[in-house]
């Protein structure tokens, strides 16, 4: 019963990580844990599981690690010695916690990297002056229009619109491949 017991705890103290660290739950906290999970521990060896298992749970979230690899990392840090790996309990939480949880774990660590305002939408359009009414036309420049939707998390859009004549739009496809050229490089 005391091998149950220590199995709950373990995931409560798993869950209550990934709360405070990856769904930003400001409720929990490293003392509600530890109170509610492990009354009977010293702040000390609390402490120190606490500060493990929140550096597994790291590792984990880290490298995304699928069912492959997830096994072959805790089967590596169960045969650490001197304290740095997790015993076969640890790991068994740790591989069952990561099961259900790597899809939410990952997509709130991609929100948290979401840089605001987003670009929702852009449409374009280019422009050619017409004969006016009188039939004469004017020999002026096409111009390019271009719409931007802008927003942030849970809010309506807000709209931008460009105009550009066709320097200015040689001047952004430009820019565009300066930026591929730079990504280019430094991915490969």
């Amino acid at each position: 019963m005391a091998d149950v017991e220590a199995a709950k705890s373990l995931s409560g103290l798993l869950n209550g990580i990934a709360q405070m660290v990856y769904y930003n739950n400001r409720d929990i906290t490293e003392e509600l844990l530890r109170s509610e999970l492990y009354p009977e521990v010293s702040q000390e060896e609390f402490t120190a599981l606490y500060g493990k298992m929140k550096g597994m749970l790291k590792s984990l979230a880290t490298a995304d690690m699928d069912h492959s690899q997830l096994e072959a990392f805790l089967t590596a840090q169960t045969k650490k010695h001197g304290g740095g790996g997790v015993s076969a309990e640890q790991a068994a939480a740790l591989s069952r916690f990561w099961k259900s949880q790597r899809v939410r774990v990952r997509e709130s660590l991609l929100a948290q990297n979401i840089w605001e305002p987003a670009l929702r939408g852009l449409s374009w359009r280019v422009d050619l002056q017409a004969a006016d009414s009188r039939g004469k036309t004017d020999h002026s420049s096409p111009v390019a229009l271009m719409e931007l939707e802008l927003g942030r998390a849970e809010r309506d859009s807000e709209f931008v619109c460009l105009e550009f004549d066709e320097a200015k739009v040689h001047q952004v496809l430009k820019k565009m491949t300066d930026i591929q050229e730079s990504i280019d490089r430094i991915v490969h």
